[in-house]
């Protein structure tokens, strides 16, 4: 194969990232300088990954949410 890339094979970049919420029905941090950024992981099941092992070590305050971020998604929008 001459360099092609399956689908599989391509590097889908993920941020991590979450923090203290200032209500459970939205999505404001309370304070946006404590963001806590996890990392950024080459595929969604890397990045997934991360995101479960830091929602379950915070799973006993409830404000705190983590998220997963797309970003291949701004760098390649089509």
């Amino acid at each position: 194969m001459s360099g092609e890339h399956t689908r599989e094979s391509k590097q889908l970049l993920h941020l991590v990232f979450g923090g203290e919420l200032k209500s459970l029905d939205g999505t404001e941090f309370k304070d946006p300088a404590q963001i806590d950024v996890v990392g950024v992981y080459p595929n969604y099941a890397a990045a997934h990954d991360a995101w479960k092992a830091k929602a379950q070590m915070t799973v006993d305050n409830a404000q705190m949410r983590y998220f997963v971020v797309h970003l291949h998604r701004f760098m390649d929008p089509s």
